[in-house]
Formats: C-alpha cells, structure tokens, sequence
C-alpha cells in the first residue's frame, strides 16, 4: 500500500471551498479531459453512498491521443456509446463530517484499491479567512502486490505518483480559478437553462454555474429524461417547448446545433443552418411571450468567429476585427448571421441577448485538438497552412465566457470569444509538439483537409484565416485563465 498526499492553500473560507465540494458539478470540474470522461455524475453529491462512473484513458501523450483516435472514429460510426479507449472507474462515497473531510473509494477499476480523503482546516490567507485542503490517496497498483519479492517496485510508485501530481496540480488549479471567479460577481444565485447541456461546452458550462450556486436547468429532447423540475422537454424541430417552464428562469443560454466538421453536403448544410435558426428561433419566441411581466431575463446564443468569414482580411495586412466588421460572404457567416438574427424576437421584447462568437475552442475531447493528437502522438503532425491566423479560447475560458455573459447584466449584441494573443498556424503547430514533446515538422498537404471535409470545409474550417479582437470581453470585466496557448495546451494535455 502507497500514499500520496497533496496539500492545497486556498485564499477563502472553509465553508466556502467545503460548498464548492459538496454542489453538482464539482466532479466535472476537477476531472482532466486528457484522462477520460465522466459516465455517471455523484447521484447524491458527496453524501455517503453516493456513486459516480469515470472511463479512464492511458496516461500520458500515447494515452490522449489513442482517447482522441478512437473518440473520433466512434462519433463517425455513430458508436460513441459502444466504442472506447478506455477503462470504467466505479467511485463510492463512504465518508463525510460536513465541513471538514469526506472520504471515497474505487467500488471497482484499474487499480487494486484506491481510498481519497479530503480534509479542511481553517487558516489566515492575506489577513482574511483561508483554507488548507490535504487530499491523501492510499492505493495499491494492480499485480505488483503479487510480485515474488514481495513489494510494488519502487519506480512504479514513483512513476504513479508523477501522474498523481499532474492530477492533483490540474484540481488546484481548476478548483482555485473557479472560486476566484465567483468571488468577482455579486453572489446572487440565478437560475440558468441550458440547450445543449450534454456537449463540449455545455457539460462545462453548467458545471461551473453549479460550483457557484446557480442553478441549472437542462433542456432535454427526450420526453422520459425530463423527470424533475431541472429537466424541461423541448423539441425545436416540432417548435414544443412550454412557456411556463421558463418562467423562473433569469437567462437561457442555446448552445444547441448540428455539428461542424464533416463535409459541407447539402444535407450537412441544411441541418447546420435549420439545427441553429429553428432551435435560437423557438427560444427566443419562448421568451418573447414572458417578457410582459417585467422580470429581467437574458438570452445568451452561441455564435462563431466564423461570421467574419473564412479570409475576413482580404489578403491585405491583417487587423484584430472588433464585432462591428461586417459578416462574410460564405456558408459559415451566413450561418452565424441567420443564427444571430434569430434572436430577435427576444432582443425586440427587451430580453439582454447576447451573441457569443466562439473562437477554435481547445480541448483534447473535442474539436480541432481532437482531431491533430493522433498524428501528434505518433509523431506525424506538422503545420496545417503557415500564415494563417488562429483565434483560439481554452475550454475553460468558454465555459468562463458563457458565464461571464450570464452573469454580467450591462453585456449585450456581439462578443468575441477568444483569447488575448491568437497565433499563426506554424505557431500552433510548433507549440503544440512542443507541449506533447513531439516533432511537428511534417506540413499537410493541402489535399488533406479537402480529403475529409471537402473543397468548401478545409477553406472555411481547417484553412481559415481569422485575427480577431477581444477587446470588447475584456472590457466588461472578463478576466482570462489562459491568454497564451502554451499554458493552455499544457493545463488541458497535463504537460
């Protein structure tokens, strides 16, 4: 038996980092993407009993990449839920003193036992009440307890106990960044609806609401998984969704939409575009109709960078676009400007809506890092194009921004949702091999991206040419967790 222990000094109160704990979302928000997924949130939060479900990858750059291969060839054959990479961790809740420590354990997993403690004291931080959190791990790796000379080998414990500090680093640093940001709003809760909740950004985004206190609905498209008051059935399509189960909501956020990266097909093109219109339409209609009582509520839609169009500068020396640059001409900004026109039912009535124009979101459980670890880990992966500009967010900036929206009474219209310092995409390419430990010298040939998202995906998605300003989010008081892409790629590898 091993112990690993890790102590964390938190600039808040016990009671404050202790409630971080106990609320929905804590789990998500702890959880590396580069170390798997969450099947099965905490069904009763930290109280004893409680069980939760993680698949879990291989460590390292090999681990994420194979994650990232097969995640993406389970999304093309439409076999996500039978197809992983990955080994399933079955968590039991087993000990709690409200306040001070709870206790969990591995049911059943890769390792032949495993117990995690969390304990909390009270200390002074800069003259104000602060927090000293000791996690302790007492674990046993699988086979070496059986070993004939009788004990784990030293550098497999020294090795395990290397990831562990990754782990635990990646915790610290999540858990510290969310509390800072709730400090910086006004503490009033809201209650939140969520379209899309289950994606990338939404699984993200109502995690931390959660870990503030807010409270969140998820609007559901299955009639038998709307079966509590946090659920609410909706379906765009049929345009059904009922007014009065948004009565008590503050803002709704859309993130809802077909996804992007595929060919650009006619049947592709057409989902892309009626998936966002018909679904921003209903909910902005939706509110429309409440607006008469006088409650100040807020419609947060998803939007892109690509609205700009695919080569916004014209080949002329590039300038950051701020949002009142005028829309493309191509497929995708006639997408976000359909999409952004469609809320206006509700801006009409006097809803705040807001239009989140999302840059190339960075997450190695989606998007365009998905797609680039494979070759990465293998050694393959090299540039994609050289001068152009990349405008890229970290996924906890999104879910970050989205809030930040939420939260933010005095933002409205268009706001750009990158980060501070985009790159070129020699750039990208030369630091994220760097961050992997990688070469990444082999350029793609331009027939590559035409290969698998056609001659009108690889210009207006993998070819793109986007430099675009910030300056409105910042602002408004946004403050980034990551404004240059190295430490945002290392916080998300765990390099």
């Amino acid at each position: 038996m091993a112990t690993f222990s890790y102590t964390t000094h938190l600039p808040f109160s016990r009671e404050k980092v202790f409630a971080w704990f106990a609320r929905p979302g804590a789990l998500p928000r702890l959880s590396a993407p580069y170390l798997g997924t969450i099947r099965q949130e905490p069904d009763r939060g930290i109280d004893i009993g409680s069980r939760a479900v993680m698949d879990l990858a291989a460590p390292g750059t090999f681990g994420a990449g194979l994650q990232a291969a097969v995640g993406l060839g389970a999304k093309a054959l439409h076999l996500s839920d039978r197809v992983r990479a990955t080994v399933p961790w079955h968590a039991l809740h087993t000990e709690l003193e409200p306040g001070t420590h709870f206790a969990d354990i591995m049911e059943s997993g890769p390792l032949q036992s495993w117990r995690h403690s969390h304990d909390f004291k009270d200390i002074l931080a800069d003259g104000g009440p602060g927090t000293v959190m000791v996690d302790t791990v007492d674990y046993e790796l699988p086979l070496l307890n059986k070993l004939p000379w009788g004990k784990p080998a030293d550098w497999s414990e020294e090795v395990f106990g290397r990831t562990l500090s990754g782990i635990f680093e990646y915790r610290e640093a999540n858990l510290r960044a969310d509390l800072e940001f709730h400090a910086r709003y006004d503490g009033t809760a809201h209650t939140v609806a969520v379209a899309g909740a289950s994606g990338l950004i939404g699984t993200q985004l109502c995690a931390l609401l959660a870990g503030g206190g807010h409270r969140v609905i998820r609007l559901v498209r299955d009639p038998g998984a709307a079966t509590d008051e946090d659920h609410v059935y909706w379906n765009p399509e049929t345009g059904e969704l009922d007014a009065a189960e948004l009565r008590e909501v503050d803002a709704v956020v859309n993130l809802a939409g077909h996804t992007i990266g595929g060919r650009f097909t006619a049947a592709t093109k057409e989902k892309i575009l009626d998936s966002r219109v018909t679904s921003t339409s209903l909910l902005a209609r939706t509110l429309a109709t409440l607006s008469s009582d006088g409650r100040e509520r807020a419609l947060i839609c998803a939007s892109a960078i690509g609205y700009y169009g695919a080569e916004p500068h014209g080949g002329a020396e590039a300038k950051p676009l701020q949002e009142g640059a005028p829309h493309g001409a191509d497929f995708l900004a006639s997408v976000c400007s359909a999409w952004e026109v469609a809320c206006a039912p509700a801006r009409d009535a006097g809803v705040r809506v807001v239009n989140v124009r999302t840059g190339i979101v960075q997450s190695p459980a989606g998007g365009v890092l998905q797609q680039l670890l494979p070759l990465y880990a293998l050694g393959l992966g090299g540039p994609l194009g050289s001068k152009q500009h990349q405008s890229w967010i970290g996924i906890d900036d999104m879910a970050g921004i989205y809030a930040h929206a939420v939260l933010s009474p005095a933002l409205t219209g268009p706001v750009n949702a990158v980060a501070p310092h985009p790159v070129t995409a020699a750039e990208y390419s030369a630091t994220l091999g760097r961050v992997l430990r990688r070469p990444a010298v082999i350029p793609v040939p331009a027939f590559g991206p035409r290969l698998v998202l056609g001659l009108q995906g690889a210009r207006e998605l993998a070819l793109a040419d986007q430099l675009i300003s910030c300056a409105k989010l910042e602002a408004s008081g946004y403050v980034f967790r990551h404004s240059t892409l190295e430490p945002a790629l290392r916080h998300v590898l765990g390099n």
